[in-house]
Order: structure tokens, then sequence, then C-alpha cells
């Protein structure tokens, strides 16, 4: 059993007893907590592929190439590239959180 403590504001604590108390079976609210964090981190994920491939499709390179060539120093600090890299970092960290979650 977890027992914890949350550092929030009254009102908020107020309004989480509330659901608490109302709740039959607080293991479904847990899981339904973590599978909204999943679908959450999956959308997420999907939309930072979204914005990859319009850098792949106008370098004409994968995103996984560039970030290599990018941290060997081969590419500039253009500003493309600085947002590629920051994209592929984001990716790769939900990649990490979600599959923790599973």
């Amino acid at each position: 059993m977890l027992n914890f403590q949350l550092a929030i504001q009254p009102q908020t604590e107020q309004r989480l007893r509330k659901i608490l108390n109302d709740t039959q079976d607080i293991e479904a609210f847990a899981q339904g907590i973590i599978n909204y964090q999943i679908t959450e981190l999956q959308k997420a994920i999907l939309n930072i592929q979204l914005d990859l491939q319009s850098y792949e499709k106008n370098y004409q390179m994968s995103s996984d190439s560039f970030y290599e060539k990018f941290l060997q120093g081969d590419l500039n600090d253009d500003e493309d590239f600085m947002i590629w890299s920051g994209l592929y970092e984001l990716l790769i960290e939900n990649k990490n959180k979600l599959c923790e979650l599973k």
C-alpha cells in the first residue's frame, strides 16, 4: 500500500478528498490516472514525431542521423538545428517516461 503526502493548495485538497470519498474503487481511480498520463504521453510523442517529420523532409535526413551529427559537432548552431535537437530530446524523454509507466 502506498502512503504519501501531496503539497497542494487547501481548495485542491478539498476537491480531491471529495473525489476520493465518492470513489468506490481507489485502485481503478489510480489506474485511471496512470492511463490518462500514458495517453497524454502518447499524444505528445505523436505530435513531436509530426514536427520532426517536417525537419527530416526539409533536410533529407532522419532525426536519429541528424542528432548524432549534431552531437558530434558536424552541424552548426543554426536555429532550425537547435529546435530540431530540442524536439528530438523531448521525444526521447517522453518515450522513456512512457516506458516507465507501461
